[in-house]
């Protein structure tokens, strides 16, 4: 006569759940306790710096587009000179690029926003 046996190990889902439950009831302990007067100007500053680095990030965009643009051009102008296919899939690439570095870099933060 075999006997059964059975793996009563518990299931990592089981295990991260409850891990989940007691996280959260030990965060919700504590927040009552935290002082956020000092929370304001901190947000203000790292708004700041986000706008700072939002100018930074914009001027690189532009330059890296350039190139691009540049590079994609003279690849277009050496396959119309060969006569190979596929240039208007090429120019219209090169188009659908500028368009997506105009609204990156002026429609999107105007959308939320920010003046650059």
């Amino acid at each position: 006569m075999r006997m059964l046996t059975t793996n009563r190990a518990v299931s990592p889902t089981l295990l991260l759940t409850f891990l989940a439950l007691l996280v959260t009831q030990a965060a919700s302990a504590r927040a009552g306790a935290v002082d956020y007067s000092w929370g304001a100007s901190a947000l203000a500053k790292a708004h700041d710096f986000t706008v700072t680095m939002m100018l930074y990030v914009v001027y690189i965009c532009y330059a890296v587009g350039s190139i691009v643009a540049v590079i994609s051009a003279l690849i277009i102008y050496i396959k119309i000179q060969y006569q190979e296919g596929q240039v208007l899939k090429n120019v219209m690439t090169l188009i659908g690029a500028g368009l997506f570095m105009v609204g990156a870099t002026i429609v999107f933060p105007a959308f939320f926003g920010y003046r650059i």
